[in-house]
């Protein structure tokens, strides 16, 4: 089925198979590697990007289902060569180590901002808490955040 969707603010379109995920969409028709496949389940929060306003898993999400949508991906948010507050927060604050999770850790957290502009330290914890990361304690990436929050 052909499928049309606002992706990084540009109006795309893309076949997409009842059984292809939009992370695979995302992947492998779009060239976006962003996004990552770590567990396949959406448990771990890799491969978050932000539909119509709420992060959501794209490793479990239907691509089908993003029809009529606007999907926000980290590809789209720098803009004009400048990185959006949360990237800049997170190398300034020293809240990436490998980065795998980095990408779905940022959607998620500009998902919380895009609704609650000045969230404290408990909210951004409950926010990430279904974005494991393996390397950070996440004291660096609560902090980046909330740094973020602040500009």
């Amino acid at each position: 089925m052909k499928i049309r969707f606002i992706l990084n603010g540009v109006s795309v379109s893309a076949k997409a198979g009842k059984k292809i995920s939009l992370l695979h969409l995302l992947r492998e028709q779009m060239g976006l590697m962003g996004a990552k496949e770590g567990c396949g389940t959406g448990r771990c929060g890799s491969c978050t990007v932000i539909v119509d306003g709420i992060a959501v898993r794209s490793c479990v999400l239907p691509a089908w289902r993003v029809d009529g949508t606007d999907v926000l991906t980290i590809e789209g948010l720098a803009k004009d060569g400048e990185l959006d507050a949360l990237q800049r927060s997170f190398i300034e604050n020293n809240a990436v180590q490998c980065g795998f999770c980095t990408p779905g850790m940022i959607m998620q957290a500009k998902a919380l901002l895009m609704k609650n502009p000045d969230p404290d330290e408990d909210e951004i914890r409950k926010a990430i808490s279904g974005n494991l990361c393996r390397c950070t304690g996440y004291v660096n990436i609560v902090k980046a955040i909330k740094s973020a929050a602040k500009r």
